[in-house]
């Protein structure tokens, strides 16, 4: 019996990273996976299949949850896929990173939509399922940047902090229902994305953090089964770091 055991959950942004070790974990742990990806087909059904090779219920699904009718639609499916929405995983995120004097008003818009208008749109479309059952948890993924900020990314570090005052207010107002709503925030977190990366840069990143080294996508996973888990029944509201005493 696992921690999620009996419990289906959807993590939007999983075909990589973070997202794809939260769907992986989520599925050792016993939850049915529900998973959304947009751009990488061939990504997504891998995983698929890979989860589904984990004995319990998984469907990818392909869909933007920046778009409001789509993130609609999204939920509805899952519910009717799945019969049940006991945990959501808000990941879905890009990058645009420029200083602020070059950054176009579409860079700025496009980062905004997906990182942040995402957790309203899937948020307020899995409420309704969530206020019935009387239980529910909602995670969604901030950023250290979105604490602490950070020169040349101030649409993703706006988007990530908005993710936080809208976490502390949905779990304020949904508390009464047995609704919890908290943010797990990575740090310098080793992916795929910073595989590509200058050996020499991100050797400097992890000599500036206490614990000198990147965080794997598996510890914020860790982090994220916790949170959804009955291990964490009265915890809600809070912003969990997890980035080697990054920002402390």
């Amino acid at each position: 019996m696992g921690l999620l055991s009996g419990k289906t959950a959807l993590v939007t942004g999983a075909s990589k990273g973070i997202g794809r070790a939260i769907a992986i974990k989520y599925a050792q742990e016993g939850a049915n996976v529900a998973f959304t990806y947009l751009s990488n087909v061939e990504k997504g059904e891998a995983l698929e299949k890979e989860l589904s090779e984990l004995g319990i219920k998984a469907k990818g699904y392909r869909s933007d949850a920046s778009d409001f009718k789509a993130a609609e639609e999204l939920i509805n499916s899952v519910i009717g896929e799945f019969g049940t929405l006991d945990i959501l995983i808000n990941n879905a995120g890009v990058t645009r990173d420029n200083l602020l004097m070059r950054m176009s008003e579409e860079h700025w818009d496009e980062v905004i939509n997906i990182n942040l208008k995402s957790c309203f749109n899937t948020v307020k479309a899995a409420t309704r399922t969530m206020m019935k059952a009387k239980s529910g948890s909602i995670i969604n993924i901030t950023s250290v940047v979105g604490v602490k900020g950070n020169a040349g990314q101030a649409n993703y570090a706006a988007s990530k902090a908005g993710i936080i005052g809208f976490t502390k207010s949905v779990a304020l107002e949904l508390g009464s229902r047995n609704i919890r709503c908290n943010a797990v925030a990575p740090g310098f977190i080793e992916t795929e994305m910073t595989a590509v990366l200058d050996e020499k840069t991100v050797q400097g990143w992890r000599d500036g953090i206490p614990m000198k080294r990147g965080g794997k996508p598996e510890e914020v996973a860790d982090a994220c089964v916790f949170l959804g888990s009955d291990m964490s029944t009265y915890i809600s509201g809070q912003v969990v770091q997890v980035n080697g005493a990054m920002s402390t």
